[in-house]
């Protein structure tokens, strides 16, 4: 009965509003921004050059990016894309692909925000996210807690479920691990990295996620070197499938569906998560936007080319594994191009992948516990024990029942937080500006506002004065 109640408030949700919603977020920016995920596509990787910096206050723009990306890149782009194309065809990745240029801009705008309004903890480390520019920005306490409500059950248990689920799954199919045995050991290793805090976790995507973001790139890449021959049909067949020349289960809308829900589940734009990151990172250049840029570069890594990879695998093998699915699928696809060691390189892609998930959507979660006001002692161990059982549990879980749970999760995430984010636009379009105005003249962007200004945009009183440009 919950079941059935989860998957018709989920077929509500996005077949009537979600995909309208995030569209129209990407398409509003887009337009207010002036194409910037497009203007500013290279200026981006400049920001990228400059991003080690880091102190006693913060982390540094890459460590940031790569615990966004640890966040990003996990089961949505091993499963996820494999899910969508069994339920939408071929067409489901290029509707991936719109959501994510699109998703682009909106990530940059919540980023971007979560810098702006980001504030100084009891050690004098920055923190911030969605909850803080809404009670601060929008000047709404119960947004704020209904949003932190939401982001801590889905990223303080359901999703990380998901990523247990996956893991389990993969070696079960690879080794015949037990999903139970598989769970418990990720339990074990998982409770060492949490108890360390952000910082820790951080160091741990920076030194994980590029290693294996580059080695999955690099194995796919020569898989399509080897097939050459076939990308063109590929390519065809993503676009006939979309817009209804192919014969696909679902058609048109149920490629668009499918692909606009597993984009939107890896890449993470909108929906409020990556910007807890973002505001704990000391930006370079020292402007809000520049961490902005940051995080619209982690939406092109994650789906553009992550995602991308898996599909065009799926798409080889199409026919061949039809029998599979989730991430087995995945498996399988890999295995017919490479041979059976493809299993074990899937198996462990999703090890590191969807590890450093869960450990970064513990981060997320607890920075959220100041508004349910859970920022104590027994909120806290409420928080790890709660999270820790659920990695148990989505171990042995079946893959609609986990699925299901996380697209309820993120739909109620989004939904709050891209109201605030187009409620917060004339702020998002003055920072912008700011910046631009800076870069064309030559100058370093720096942002510093006088108290007035503080007061006007609801600024944590400070943190971004002409005194203390930090």
């Amino acid at each position: 009965m919950i079941e059935q109640w989860v998957d018709t408030l989920n077929g509500y949700l996005w077949n009537d509003i979600l995909i309208y919603v995030l569209i129209g977020c990407g398409i509003w920016f887009s337009l207010r921004l002036k194409g910037i995920q497009f203007t500013r596509f290279i200026h981006m990787f400049s920001v990228l050059k400059m991003s080690t910096q880091s102190s006693s206050q913060g982390i540094s723009s890459f460590q940031a990016l790569c615990t966004t990306l640890a966040a990003r890149v996990g089961t949505g782009n091993l499963m996820g894309v494999a899910v969508a194309i069994s339920l939408g065809g071929a067409g489901a990745v290029f509707w991936m692909w719109v959501i994510a240029f699109l998703g682009m801009a909106t990530a940059f705008v919540e980023s971007a925000l979560a810098q702006l309004y980001k504030e100084k903890g009891e050690n004098g480390e920055f923190r911030g996210g969605p909850a803080y520019y809404m009670r601060k920005g929008l000047n709404s306490k119960a947004m704020a807690i209904t949003f932190s409500l939401c982001l801590f059950f889905g990223y303080g248990f359901v999703f990380s479920a998901v990523q247990a689920n996956s893991i389990a799954q993969a070696f079960q199919g690879s080794f015949g691990f037990e999903p139970l045995h598989t769970g418990i050991v990720i339990t074990i290793v998982a409770t060492a990295i949490i108890l360390g805090g952000l910082r820790q976790i951080a160091r741990f995507a920076e030194i994980t996620v590029p290693f294996m973001g580059l080695a999955y790139v690099l194995v796919v890449g020569a898989v399509l070197i080897i097939n050459i021959e076939h990308v063109p049909a590929i390519f065809y067949s993503i676009i006939a499938s979309a817009f209804g020349l192919e014969e696909v289960v679902g058609g048109v809308f149920g490629a668009a569906l499918q692909g606009i829900k597993r984009g939107l589940y890896s890449n993470e734009a909108g929906m409020g998560s990556s910007p807890n990151a973002a505001a704990a990172a000391v930006p370079y250049p020292p402007h809000p936007v520049s961490q902005g840029f940051i995080q619209m570069l982690a939406v092109f890594f994650d789906t553009i080319v992550i995602c991308s990879c898996t599909a065009f695998v799926i798409l080889l093998a199409k026919g061949s594994v039809n029998s599979a699915e989730g991430i087995q699928l995945t498996q399988q696809a890999l295995a017919l191009q490479v041979g059976d060691w493809g299993r074990e390189f899937i198996s462990f892609a999703i090890l590191v992948f969807g590890f450093t998930s869960i450990v970064a959507n513990f981060a997320y979660a607890d920075n959220n516990l100041k508004y349910i006001k859970l920022d104590h002692f027994i909120g806290r161990w409420f928080l790890r024990i709660g999270f820790l059982v659920m990695l148990v549990i989505g171990s042995q879980a079946t893959l609609t029942q986990v699925i299901a749970l996380a697209d309820l999760s993120v739909a109620m995430m989004t939904l709050v937080n891209v109201t605030a984010i187009i409620l917060l636009t004339k702020a998002i379009v003055y920072i912008t500006r700011d910046y631009d105005k800076q870069l064309a003249s030559g100058h370093i962007p720096t942002f510093g506002v006088d108290r007035q200004k503080e007061l006007e945009l609801g600024l944590t009183e400070g943190i971004w004065s002409k005194r203390d440009k930090s």
